[in-house]
């Protein structure tokens, strides 16, 4: 037996999954791959939202753990994840200029965010008006990261590749059982895949398709992240990623001609040099009606927990939720009551109940 089962290998699932070994508990992996987010994840982490000049929920806390998660995780797995770097806002109007210093002047805001303008000197980006620029950004290399950690847990003969069968799971009081598996818990970090979870579904995930563009541009050359309409990221090798796009009625994995229309309209309105587009990718975000996570415990099976929900900022907030839940399941530490899924359970179970 071991102490847990953690069905899912994503952001969440590896967050938790390092909770896990810290803390010397025995667990074993399902997945697989199934739910695109984590993988074709930006993996930009920036705890101001740009579009409003707002602190993002809880940034502080959440920077302050995931960056040395991150770095441990780069030692651990032998790779580079973590690339720091300057996220610059491109101003389209006097007016942005102005909220940016009135949002600079914020407590919090006034720690992320720099009060100098930085006057464009870049020939092939159109910005008149400069940039304000957010401080301790940068991104994780997602993709490195998902394929080393589950090639990790494979030497360790701690993953199975497979989608989770529902049906082989048997519910006992102190256990479960998982046909050759037996677990204490059992933890549901499955994404949008939580949408097919018999146990979990009732919650309301609405998942948000995102897609982005790589693109090749050699006359770039351009070292920071850029925000305007969208994000250019800079991946190195004259690559850069574009995105992203939020549809919320299609919920497939598939690129679209449409969406990718809607990023070259957007990028081409400030970017004025050739590219070509390498790769077009799409995933679903776990995205909650509240815009806060689902942490916490199903309300009837005691050893059945759920991780999910982190919409567009998994990078910075699966760190901290992984702490919650597990310091909920070991020491009964309540969850922040922001992203406890107590604050749906009592309706939408009662609900869901009802319907079946």
């Amino acid at each position: 037996m071991v102490d847990y089962l953690v069905v899912g290998c994503g952001l969440a699932g590896i967050s938790f999954c390092e909770v896990l070994e810290k803390n010397k508990k025995s667990f074993h992996v399902v997945s697989d791959n199934s739910q695109q987010s984590s993988l074709v994840a930006g993996g930009l982490y920036n705890p101001v939202i740009l579009k409003r000049f707002t602190l993002a929920w809880n940034a502080r806390r959440q920077m302050d753990l995931a960056m040395p998660f991150y770095q441990k995780l780069e030692q651990k797995l032998r790779v580079k994840l973590d690339y720091k770097l300057r996220v610059l806002r491109l101003f389209a109007s006097v007016e942005e200029q102005n909220g940016w210093f009135v949002a600079a002047d914020k407590s919090g805001l006034d720690y992320f965010l720099s009060t100098a303008i930085h006057q464009n000197l870049n020939p092939h980006i159109d910005a008149p008006l400069g940039f304000g620029e957010v401080r301790y950004a940068g991104r994780v290399d997602t993709r490195t990261l998902l394929r080393t950690y589950s090639e990790y847990l494979t030497k360790k003969s701690l993953f199975t590749y497979e989608a989770f069968d529902f049906p082989q799971l048997n519910i006992k009081e102190d256990h479960i059982n998982y046909k050759q598996i037996q677990a204490k818990q059992i933890v549901f970090a499955d994404g949008y895949g939580l949408k097919t979870n018999p146990f979990f579904n009732y919650l309301p995930l609405n998942g948000t398709k995102g897609e982005l563009l790589t693109i090749k541009a050699p006359d770039l050359k351009e070292e920071s992240v850029i925000k305007s309409s969208v994000f250019i990221i800079p991946l190195g090798e004259d690559l850069y990623r574009v995105g992203a796009t939020y549809k919320w009625k299609d919920k497939t994995n598939e690129p679209t001609q449409a969406s990718k229309e809607e990023l070259l309209t957007k990028l081409r309105s400030f970017l004025k040099c050739n590219f070509e587009v390498v790769s077009h990718v799409a995933g679903i975000r776990p995205t909650v009606t509240d815009r806060r996570p689902l942490v916490g415990q199903h309300p009837v099976h005691k050893n059945l927990y759920c991780l999910n929900g982190f919409g567009s900022r998994g990078v910075l907030i699966a760190p901290y939720a992984a702490g919650q839940l597990f310091n909920f399941v070991e020491t009964a530490e309540p969850i922040n009551s922001e992203m406890d899924l107590n604050r749906f359970t009592s309706k939408h179970y009662q609900e869901a109940s009802l319907s079946s």
